[in-house]
């Protein structure tokens, strides 16, 4: 069986042109579908980014050629929205699993500890980062610091 390239998203709640962001994205992720045959997107659901990455995805699966090719939704916790509206969470999505370290977390810790498995689990980090604090910023450190390839889709502004 072969194993699936596992590919990351991650980035801030609000995007800066958002136009000019999904054009890097559409063209990283279209690159990393020809590049491999069976590919794990694991992606959140936390701000603009995350729907954005989701959407991206999800019309280049559409496209692929490849049926190997899969999306699944990390969840730091179980949500009441989640729970409400889980048969259309789980039509959009591959996969939608519940992230069992970060459930057990503390609430306010929850998301850090579900970001920090995701990128234990990923081949690639693909980041959307211009600010140098806040989540995003603070797992693309810990990517960096476990040796992780990263893309980065944003230019840090001092």
């Amino acid at each position: 069986m072969l194993l699936p390239y596992t590919v990351s998203l991650f980035g801030h709640r609000q995007i800066e042109n958002a136009i000019a962001v999904e054009a890097s994205l559409r063209q990283v992720i279209d690159g990393i579908l020809s590049e491999h045959d069976c590919v794990e997107f694991l992606v959140g659901r936390e701000g603009e980014f995350d729907v954005l990455s989701a959407s991206v995805i999800k019309e280049a699966l559409r496209r692929s050629d490849t049926g190997g090719h899969t999306m699944t939704l990390v969840l730091p916790y179980v949500r009441a929205g989640f729970e409400k509206n889980r048969e259309a969470y789980e039509a959009y999505y591959d996969n939608v699993e519940l992230c069992e370290e970060s459930a057990s977390a503390h609430p306010k810790a929850a998301i850090r500890v579900r970001n920090r498995s995701m990128v234990d689990r990923s081949d690639l980090c693909v980041f959307y980062v211009i600010r140098k604090f806040g989540g995003a910023y603070r797992t693309m450190e810990y990517a960096g610091s476990v040796g992780k390839h990263i893309i980065s889709l944003g230019f840090l502004q001092e």
